[in-house]
């Protein structure tokens, strides 16, 4: 028997193949197909918050691209046309693909090949209709886009009508390193993030959340507002997705993590539409 999809369960193997993965995610409001490059755990930086298991410092592994190209066109046959739903329990309200999902088990962009990878997501789900319909949507801590095969992607992502979502959970270094065990700097970030802004639609995603029964910060709070008012004089980006923990976490601090309040999150929220941002809160 197969395990029903709900928003707690993201198993990147639940439907038994290696690079695709169905969830029904908070952030995208129903069913999002994941592409997962990182199939070897692996990631370039270490979230607090990271629910991979096993997670070891590392880029993608080698992609087996014609693997990933049977896997996708099966999978999206099994959606559209077989008993996916029925097979998974999917609520009747969450019966559509809201979009397909680069994300997975560590940082995609750092897999050889990016920029193939994205096209070749992009041609099979536009000649199975599922684009321009549903999002094509690449889920990274955009420390790579400084890289010419990552700007490249980024370029095909846009063609096909998508968006990057780029993590800035922290505008301090004493958070990055605190949360994301990020080894690139604020500023650099920052560089990056206007960068993606430019070669494709780009959303802010935000994830806070209480450490070691701290709440969340003035510290971070003033640090993060003030970055965005810099972002908005100068950098196409009027979006932020502000969310919190949702399931547990399997790093070392997961003992120190709570989920922010949703009174919290909400108030932090109001005060970044403000500044004249579009923000989606997920609690």
């Amino acid at each position: 028997m197969t395990s029903k999809l709900t928003t707690t369960n993201h198993s990147r193997d639940i439907a038994g193949l290696k690079y695709v993965y169905p969830v029904i995610s908070r952030r995208s409001g129903g069913l999002s197909i994941g592409i997962n490059f990182n199939t070897n755990n692996a990631c370039n930086w270490r979230c607090i918050y990271c629910q991979v298991p096993n997670l070891t410092v590392g880029v993608a592994p080698p992609m087996d691209f014609e693997l990933l190209e049977r896997e996708l066109r099966f999978f999206l046959d099994y959606v559209l046309n077989g008993s996916f739903y029925h097979d998974f329990q999917v609520d009747k309200i969450n019966r559509v693909i809201k979009d397909i999902a680069i994300s997975g088990n560590g940082e995609p962009t750092s897999l050889k090949g990016f920029d193939r990878a994205v096209s070749l997501i992009g041609d099979i789900a536009t000649e199975l209709g599922v684009f321009p319909v549903s999002r094509f949507v690449l889920i990274t801590n955009g420390s790579l886009v400084h890289r010419a095969e990552v700007q490249r992607g980024l370029k095909k992502l846009n063609e096909y009508g998508g968006e990057v979502w780029f993590k800035f959970d922290s505008a301090t270094e004493e958070g990055r390193q605190l949360i994301n065990h990020a080894g690139q700097s604020c500023q650099l970030s920052l560089q990056n993030l206007m960068l993606s802004a430019e070669l494709c639609h780009t959303k802010l995603q935000t994830c806070v959340v209480d450490y070691d029964s701290g709440g969340l910060p003035l510290s971070e709070r003033v640090a993060l507002l003030n970055m965005l008012k810099k972002i908005n004089k100068s950098v196409r980006l009027k979006e932020v997705l502000l969310y919190t923990l949702a399931r547990p976490s399997f790093q070392p601090e997961s003992v120190k993590l709570e989920k922010l309040s949703a009174e919290i999150l909400n108030e932090f929220a109001d005060q970044i539409r403000q500044l004249g941002f579009t923000v989606s809160v997920s609690n």
